[in-house]
């Protein structure tokens, strides 16, 4: 039985490798008062009272263009999240995707021109376009530019270098590729609503349209002329490789299980978040110290994030996740519900240790994690993790992507899908 504030410790421990524009300013400002007048939750003497939140959509719906409406409707929706029970900042919000909406609207363009133009093999320029169709959340390029703009307003400079953008896509790219070479390896039937990759092309052009992604990253790094940097980024693909076989594998006694769970989410999901906010910082000529708060920004970010995927896998349907649900335990994987439930249901040990392979490990196992508080440790840690990248996060200048690196906390903790 693992002890729960030596599980917390552990998740928390904390090193290097371990594991202004005026427009956007009166947006911060309508956004401020518009929390104001329609809240979607308020707390009252401890009691959570709920409000129609059919005036913010209608609002929300007349100030939208046609042409993004769907998107940005997407996206409101997503920030309104961040005012459930469980959010972290109460001060007066801000929607992050509108206050880098120009940063934000080409970036999935910009990404298909660089992989359509560095192959004339038009299948490869398909398939490695694929993922890039503008239906993701975009979440880490969002996080990375406004990690710039915010240590760019730090140290009281104005605009986003072309450099930290391009960081934004590799980012972006390095991480699709991971999902190409996931996809190559779980064969799921669906990623982001659609058939995903591996079912439409065959388990060879994928790979190899993956490797070619991870080369265009490449080549568009070494434009960059930073020796800085491209080690940086390239300690992402060797977590990404590590972390992988550290998924293929096993660990017989609790204690060490939850160790390598944490080693494991950090190389497979946090290290590309940790170090691209690190790079934007060092785009910035950040001095160690302040590189070393956006990386453990980003390292936070990144765990909490995967433990929400982890606990979403368990209360989600495939409508909402755009993937199967139970999938973790169907490919044999013990994630933070499991293991959390392991204290008060120790048969689950032994599933484990066969990978759910057995006729009704998987359906034994899902209804265990439901009866115990697996599903509530795993927030409660994702939670920990969500306040202590927000307290980085207020170490910066006050400024609207300060702000809005603290809404982010909110979004990761939050999110439905």
């Amino acid at each position: 039985m693992i002890p729960l504030t030596i599980v917390f410790a552990m998740a928390c421990i904390g090193s290097s490798r371990f594991c202004a524009r005026a427009e956007k300013l009166c947006q911060f400002k309508h956004f401020a008062q518009l929390r104001k007048k329609i809240s979607t939750t308020c707390v009252k003497s401890g009691t959570i009272i709920k409000h129609s939140t059919n005036n913010f959509v209608q609002h929300c719906q007349n100030r939208t263009s046609t042409r993004d409406s769907k998107t940005n409707i997407a996206r409101m929706m997503s920030s309104m999240q961040t005012q459930l029970p469980g959010s972290l900042y109460d001060s007066d919000q801000i929607d992050p995707y509108r206050l880098l909406e120009d940063d934000l609207k080409d970036i999935y363009d910009d990404i298909r021109e660089e992989l359509i133009r560095n192959t004339i093999y038009k299948e490869l320029q398909t398939i490695a376009t694929y993922y890039f169709d503008g239906k993701g959340k975009a979440l880490r390029p969002m996080v990375a530019i406004l990690m710039a703009r915010a240590i760019n307003y730090h140290k009281e400079r104005n605009g986003l270098l072309d450099s930290q953008r391009q960081i934004a896509m590799i980012s972006e790219m390095i991480h699709n590729a991971s999902l190409i070479h996931d996809d190559v390896i779980d064969q799921p039937g669906f990623r982001r609503g659609k058939p995903s990759i591996n079912v439409v092309w065959s388990r060879k052009k994928v790979t190899m349209t993956g490797d070619y992604i991870l080369a265009v990253t490449t080549n568009m790094l070494a434009k960059l002329r930073n020796d800085d940097i491209t080690l940086t980024l390239s300690q992402v693909v060797t977590d990404l490789v590590q972390g992988e076989f550290m998924q293929l594998g096993s660990k017989e006694t609790e204690n060490e299980r939850f160790a390598h769970y944490l080693t494991k989410t950090y190389r497979k999901t946090a290290s590309l978040i940790a170090n691209t906010l690190k790079a934007e910082a060092m785009l910035a000529d950040a001095d160690d110290q302040l590189a070393e708060l956006a990386f453990q920004y980003g390292r936070n970010i990144g765990l909490a994030f995967q433990l929400v995927d982890d606990l979403l896998d368990f209360v989600s349907t495939l409508p909402t996740m755009g993937k199967p649900t139970a999938a973790d335990l169907k490919l044999g994987l013990a994630t933070a519900p499991v293991l959390f439930a392991c204290e008060r249901y120790p048969e689950l040990n032994a599933m484990i240790m066969r990978r759910f392979q057995e006729p009704g490990d998987v359906e034994k196992a899902f209804e265990l994690v439901h009866k115990s508080q697996g599903l509530e440790h795993t927030r409660f840690l994702a939670r920990k993790h969500c306040v202590e990248a927000m307290k980085l996060a207020q170490s910066l200048a006050e400024s609207p992507y300060q702000k809005g690196l603290q809404v982010v906390c909110d979004l990761v903790l939050n999110r439905t899908k």
